[in-house]
C-alpha cells in the first residue's frame, strides 16, 4: 500500500510516497508560504498531486507544527504558521480527494523513528526534536500517546525558569528557549557581546550577524564563545531528559531535528549531563540516548505511516 506523507515546516513543506516499508520512493520539496495561511492547504495539494501521477495512492498523512485536535483534524494553534482553527483535514482532502490525517509535525517524527528508525524495538520512547525551537513526541506501549485533546507532548514548553525568556507560545521561561537552535544563537551573541575576545572566529566568519551556521562553524574551528553556547544547550537539553525521565520512565530518548547535525558538538556532554541529574541515579536503569536516524525523513515517513494505519 502507498500512502503520501506531508511535512509542513516554517520555511518549506517536505513530501514523499512511503510503501510499507517506510521506504520513500518518490519525494519533492516546496516553499512553504508561511505568511498566507490560507495557502499552505493548496500548496499541500499541489505537491500531492504531483506525487500521485501514476500511482495508486491510499491516503495522506500531514505532519504540521502546531497543536492539533483529538480528530487529527483542526490545527488549533500553530506559532509559526499564522494557523488558528485551521481545519486543514478538511481543506487538503476536499482539494485531492483522498483520506487525509493531520498530525503533530513532531509526533509524526517520533512515530517514524520509533517504527523504521532509531527505535526500532522500543516500546516506551521519547523523541526530542531539536530545531529552531524544541518538539515532542511519546509512544507507549507501541502506540503515540496524543492526549485527551491531541495535543500531548509538547515538551519544549514546559517551563523551567520562572519569568525567563518570552517564547513564541506567549508563556516565559519554556525548555526551547534555553535548548534549541535559537537558544544556541542568543547564547553566543551574548557571549560575544560581553567577552569579543572569546569569540573571536565567531566574529570573524558571521560578518556583524550571528546565525546558527556560524556558531556551528565556529565551534568546530575551536570558538570559544561557540563552544560555551554549545555546552549551555548541552547542560538544558540533558537536564530537561532527567526531568522527563523522573516522570515518564522511557527505555531511549531520541534527539532529532536540524540541530541534531551538529550532534558531535554537544550530545555527548548532554548524556553526561542527564546521568549526573536523574533521580535515582544509581538505582535504576539508565535510557539510551540515540541520535536520530532518518533525518529530515522522519516527519514524511511518520505522516505516511499513521495514514496508512488510519
Amino acid at each position: 500500500m502507498l500512502t503520501i506523507g506531508v511535512d509542513i515546516g516554517g520555511t518549506k513543506v517536505a513530501a514523499g510516497v512511503v510503501d510499507d516499508d517506510g521506504e520513500i520512493i518518490a519525494h519533492t520539496l516546496k516553499p512553504t508560504p508561511a505568511d498566507q495561511p490560507e495557502q499552505v492547504a493548496a500548496t499541500v495539494a499541489e505537491v500531492v498531486r504531483e506525487l500521485a501521477q501514476g500511482r495508486e495512492i491510499e491516503a495522506v498523512g500531514v505532519g504540521a507544527a502546531g497543536f492539533v485536535d483529538e480528530t487529527r483534524s483542526v490545527v488549533r494553534f500553530a506559532p509559526n504558521l499564522a494557523w488558528r482553527e485551521e481545519p486543514l483535514q478538511k481543506k487538503i482532502s476536499g482539494l485531492v480527494g483522498l483520506p487525509v490525517v493531520v498530525e503533530n509535525d513532531a509526533n509524526a517524527m517520533a512515530w517514524g523513528e520509533t517504527k523504521f528508525g532509531a527505535g526500532r524495538g522500543q516500546s516506551h520512547v521519547v523523541c526530542i526534536t531539536v530545531g529552531t525551537g524544541i518538539g515532542g513526541g511519546l509512544v507507549f506501549d507501541g502506540k503515540l500517546f496524543r492526549g485527551h485533546w491531541g495535543m500531548g507532548a509538547e515538551l519544549g514548553h514546559m517551563q523551567v525558569v520562572p519569568e525567563g525568556r518570552l517564547c513564541g507560545c506567549g508563556q516565559l521561561g519554556c525548555w526551547e528557549q534555553y535548548a534549541s537552535g535559537n537558544a544556541l544563537v542568543i547564547e553566543a551573541r551574548q557571549i560575544s557581546t560581553a567577552q569579543p575576545e572569546r569569540a573571536q572566529i565567531l566574529l570573524g566568519l558571521a560578518g556583524g550577524k550571528i546565525e546558527g551556521e556560524e556558531v556551528t562553524e565556529a565551534a568546530k574551528l575551536g570558538d570559544e564563545a561557540s563552544l560555551a553556547a554549545f555546552a549551555s544547550l548541552a547542560d538544558w537539553l540533558g537536564q530537561g531528559m532527567a526531568d522527563l525521565a523522573a516522570i515518564l520512565d522511557p527505555g531511549c530518548f531520541i534527539v532529532g531535528g536540524g540541530v541534531s547535525r551538529a550532534a558531535d558538538l554537544f550530545l555527548d556532554r548532554a548524556r553526561e549531563t542527564f546521568a549526573r541529574q536523574l533521580t535515582g541515579k544509581g538505582h535504576r536503569p539508565l535510557a539510551e540516548i540515540r541520535l536520530a536516524e532518518l533525518g529530515a525523513a522522519a516527519g514524511v515517513v511518520g505522516a505516511a505511516d499513521l495514514a496508512r494505519m488510519r
